[in-house]
């Protein structure tokens, strides 16, 4: 879930109170592990649940908060073979491409980019976890034949390691 970014010339420290301040250095390393993570960190923070959500959703309609989304570890669920695949999708149809390939329940994430050919003619992405790579290659068969002509080709880019995603951080 995104928002809008607030104006350049209002600095991120001028739109957060002090509670926002604590709620963000008590969540930037996730949510606590909780049945009910917004009644936990309200008691943290010595303010109501419903006080949690909505600074929440202040922050998210400000686009100080970009998204509050599970992130799972892949390898730890057994999906251990990861691809990035990558379509080269002309303009006119990639809107349409990119619809079918996120309507797809394997595909965790699909967005486009754009290319830089002749090196890197790719602009529509879209992941792909596994349990192995024939798995991650018969993933990409269906995406290949759901998408037809729409596609003038891809490929499939394995991850190598886990790198460690971080945003922002606030010090207390």
């Amino acid at each position: 879930m995104t928002g809008h970014t607030p104006a350049a010339s209002t600095p991120l420290a001028a739109t957060l109170d002090d509670t926002d301040r604590r709620l963000v250095v008590e969540t930037q390393t996730g949510l606590p592990l909780v049945p009910r993570p917004f009644a936990e960190l309200a008691l943290r923070l010595g303010i109501a649940e419903e006080e949690v959500i909505a600074r929440f959703g202040r922050m998210l309609e400000a686009g100080i908060v970009r998204r509050i989304a599970a992130v799972p570890n892949h390898y730890r669920l057994g999906y251990a073979a990861n691809g990035m695949s990558v379509w080269r999708v002309p303009a006119p149809v990639i809107d349409e491409a990119g619809r079918l390939l996120a309507g797809l329940p394997f595909v965790t994430h699909c967005y486009r980019r754009p290319a830089h050919p002749p090196d890197w003619p790719y602009t529509l992405f879209a992941m792909v976890h596994a349990r192995d790579r024939a798995e991650v290659e018969a993933r990409i068969r269906t995406m290949a034949d759901l998408l037809g002509g729409r596609s003038l080709g891809h490929d499939v880019l394995y991850s190598t390691r886990i790198l460690k995603k971080t945003g922002l951080r606030l010090s207390a």
